[in-house]
């Protein structure tokens, strides 16, 4: 499974630093979103953010798709910094699925086509040219996200869990650097839930897939083969660090304000009030 072609010459190009931040923090009116944040991810590493409703979760992921910009700090994203490059050639080497991203496909465009517009950065396909190569790539994508069969389906007939895999292979589409998904399983039912994070573990598993962070709130939909996670309240990091350390149960329960358990089986995490 090829899910990434960031090669050159036959060897993999790597970089340090693909997410810096420090001391980041986003105000609103007189509202602190995000403050003190510092954090560092490096190429190769899958990160989840987790925290309660209000978090800052999302705030977080907008800045690092630079859609957003902070009120203080400095950010360079795959080193370029925030505010000093441009911004929307920057954008065409990572990957957004988000509910804010989703609203912007047109529902009468087709499945394959919500997909192979991410190539122009671009939500419904127009008079853009397309090769073949591109159009093979959408399909051998929407395939490996379990919708292949959905190609030709409009975009507004497709239920939650089928819209979430074509934003997802809509995301990987332009061979991103970077990937951010924003809560992928919100809203799926259980067997939608487990078979996205099957696939989001299958990705993980490729040495080849970009460097990428998934936001959840629920720490059983934290796919295995996570190596990192940062835990948020309240517009400030709790912990971060690797995943085997950080879902713990102090942390986690200082997190979401409840005394938890939290155990950890064959790579996937779960937690229970005590």
């Amino acid at each position: 499974m090829v899910w990434h072609d960031f090669t050159l010459s036959g060897t993999r190009v790597e970089r340090v630093d693909v997410v810096h931040m420090r001391g980041v923090g986003v105000r609103r009116t007189h509202t602190w979103l995000l403050q003190h944040i510092d954090w560092d991810v490096s190429v190769g590493e899958r990160w989840v953010v987790l925290g309660p409703n209000g978090a800052g979760k999302t705030t977080l992921i907008q800045v690092a798709a630079t859609t957003l910009y902070p009120t203080t700090g400095e950010v360079w994203i795959l080193e370029e910094p925030l505010g000093l490059t441009d911004a929307a050639e920057l954008r065409q080497r990572i990957g957004l699925a988000s509910p804010h991203a989703a609203a912007m496909i047109p529902a009468r465009e087709s499945a394959v086509n919500a997909v192979v517009t991410a190539s122009w950065a671009v939500s419904g396909r127009w008079r853009e040219n397309y090769e073949q190569l591109d159009d093979e790539r959408a399909l051998s994508l929407l395939d490996q996200l379990g919708v292949g069969n959905l190609a030709d389906r409009t975009f507004g007939t497709l239920s939650e869990g089928e819209r979430k895999r074509v934003q997802i292979a809509r995301a990987l589409m332009p061979n991103p650097e970077l990937l951010l998904l924003d809560e992928p399983a919100a809203g799926l039912d259980l067997g939608a839930r487990e078979d996205l994070v099957r696939r989001l573990e299958r990705l993980a598993a490729d040495p080849y897939a970009p460097t990428s962070v998934i936001v959840t709130h629920h720490v059983e939909e934290v796919p295995a083969g996570t190596t990192h996670a940062l835990l948020l309240r309240g517009g400030e990091v709790v912990a971060a660090g690797p995943a085997v350390d950080v879902l713990q149960a102090q942390p986690l329960s200082a997190t979401f304000g409840i005394d938890l358990t939290v155990t950890h089986h064959n790579g996937r995490w779960t937690a229970r009030a005590r």
